[in-house]
């Protein structure tokens, strides 16, 4: 899993220089909207609203944005445009399993936007389900100034973790069971740890490795393209790269 959480990284660190791109603001408003929408629209009570607006406010995006979202999600509250979830599957340059959770209120110029996206970069959208099943569904704490690593197993086990892995210097990738997400985030604070960020993120269960550099950089594009897309919310690939490829790729 290390060139794929390296990965995971990276985009985040992508995503604090790219926090400045309307498009982005409209993502992190529409996981609102969908949190609020899946649980009780009070984030003292819906531990994904919660996160979902401390990522919005961390961007910078405006406390009326927040709170129109939020009566977007709870129904009291509505522009015209209904949101609905889809999820696209599909194969990248050799054969990397590629999968895309959109929210959208026109479905047709999604599919038509990803499938273009698939074509001109070396891919192929495919049918529901051709590539779902290697993946599952964990939630990540990420954990930066580790500087015990002993005692982050400790807490980490004590949370009923799943695993751990340092990505970084002194940071950290825990994950778990995505209805663990909340017990693991809250014991890793109340053990002194600095929880930066807390998503669910879709595991490969395989993993296809990547060594030819024009592969890499066109598997890349392919992830890039589908990501700048504004309905697409997250795009989860199951390539395991070097670090070393990745940084010539990049």
């Amino acid at each position: 899993m290390a060139g794929h959480s390296k990965w995971a990284n990276i985009k985040r660190q992508k995503a604090v220089v790219d926090a400045k791109r309307g498009n982005v603001f409209t993502k992190l408003s529409r996981a609102i909207i969908v949190a609020a929408r899946s649980g009780i629209p009070d984030p003292a009570g819906n531990f994904q609203l919660r996160t979902a607006i401390d990522k919005a406010k961390a961007a910078g995006i405006p406390n009326d944005n927040i709170d129109r979202a939020i009566a977007k999600g709870a129904g009291t509250f509505s522009d015209g445009n209904s949101l609905e979830e889809i999820r696209y599957e599909g194969y990248g340059p050799g054969g990397v399993a590629v999968l895309i959770e959109a929210l959208t209120d026109n479905r047709n110029r999604t599919a038509a936007d990803v499938r273009v996206a698939f074509s001109k970069n070396g891919g192929n959208l495919g049918e529901t389900g051709c590539v779902s099943w290697m993946f599952s569904q964990k939630g990540v704490c990420i954990v930066e100034d580790v500087m015990d690593e002993e005692k982050l197993l400790e807490a980490s086990l004590e949370a009923d973790a799943d695993s751990y892995e340092m990505t970084d210097d002194e940071v950290a990738e825990v994950f778990t069971e995505f209805t663990n997400l909340e017990n693991l985030s809250q014991t890793l604070k109340a053990k002194g740890f600095h929880v930066t960020d807390i998503e669910l993120r879709w595991i490969p269960g395989n993993q296809i490795e990547v060594t030819d550099p024009d592969q890499a950089k066109s598997v890349f594009k392919l992830i890039d393209t589908l990501e700048n897309l504004d309905d697409v919310q997250n795009v989860t690939a199951n390539f395991d790269i070097s670090e070393s490829l990745m940084e010539l790729s990049l």
